[in-house]
């Protein structure tokens, strides 16, 4: 059974096209990613979804509702936790998550099981307002607030942006116990490196999507052969690099230069190319492709 369903839904602000006819499906109990920069369209689709916001054309499903007259249905059975803090600053952190459980007509107490693994943390600072929290302290809150009325859908709008790398490794932990007891998630965000951590992902951009498929599935299509460059001077090589008639793309990643080859180059021909332009010492090595490869290599033939 599907748990989301979505045909050629659109969104225009204005001039501004937002969503440009997305269609797509999540099975229930998916763990699904929407992976893309600020300003493809990730926030305008969840807001749409979790009936914030309505679709200029277009028809979606939520749990089997439509998200336009079945509205009131739909908020019963999902949560959404926005960008940014939305919660009550002033308010303590066990005031924040009585607030919500009483909005749904449930208390702490009577799902205290379903968010246990996660508040466990919260604990401590149960007395703490809100607003003096932590980055990755106000995202657990968040979450729980999202939680305490067991939904069996959740939508994630970037929830680890600005949280540091353990908080952020916590999170994603704490999604995967969720999807353990058959919760559907469906998570935006503009981490690369989170996309492996999914089971399905989107790759997003200006309103549409580029490719949905399993982030191996994804890698498994990149069929560019692709190389790590490294040199004395970087800023040189990049340059150079892109002016050179066997390269197809090439970019900083990290500490290096990746570059895509045309089908008939490989690493002696770039290696041959960069001598003459006076390169002495040039460390060239195959590497594998990553998502954020993929991502980019989608955008070069749009």
């Amino acid at each position: 059974m599907l748990a989301v369903s979505a045909r050629n839904i659109k969104k225009n602000y204005g001039k501004t096209e937002a969503l440009r006819g997305l269609s797509f499906e999540v099975k229930r109990g998916e763990l699904f990613g929407i992976i893309g920069p600020d300003g493809a369209g990730k926030t305008t689709l969840f807001r749409i979804l979790a009936t914030l916001l309505t679709a200029d054309e277009g028809v979606a499903y939520v749990e089997g509702f439509d998200v336009l007259p079945d509205y009131k249905a739909i908020r019963q059975l999902v949560g959404y936790m926005p960008g940014r803090f939305s919660l009550y600053h002033d308010l303590t952190v066990e005031e924040n998550l009585s607030f919500f459980a009483a909005v749904y007509g449930t208390t702490i107490k009577a799902n205290y099981v379903f968010i246990r693994d996660i508040y466990r943390q919260l604990e401590p600072f149960k007395n703490r307002r809100a607003g003096k929290l932590s980055g990755g302290m106000k995202q657990k809150l968040a979450l729980c607030c999202a939680l305490i009325h067991k939904p069996s859908t959740l939508f994630l709008d970037e929830p680890t942006t600005g949280v540091d790398p353990v908080s952020r490794k916590e999170f994603w932990q704490a999604l995967r116990r969720l999807q353990e007891q058959n919760i559907t998630i469906l998570v935006s965000t503009p981490y690369m490196d989170e996309a492996t951590l999914c089971d399905r992902i989107a790759l997003m951009r200006e309103g549409t999507f580029l490719t949905i498929d399993t982030p191996a599935g994804i890698v498994e299509k990149f069929d560019d052969s692709l190389y790590a460059v490294v040199s004395a001077d970087m800023s040189r090589l990049l340059y150079d690099l892109r002016r050179m008639p066997e390269v197809k793309n090439c970019y900083a990643f990290g500490d290096v230069h990746h570059v895509a080859m045309t089908p008939d180059a490989d690493a002696s021909v770039l290696g041959n190319r960069l001598k003459k332009e006076g390169y002495a010492e040039v460390e060239i090595r195959p590497v594998k492709p990553t998502v954020e490869d993929c991502f980019i290599a989608l955008n070069r033939v749009r």
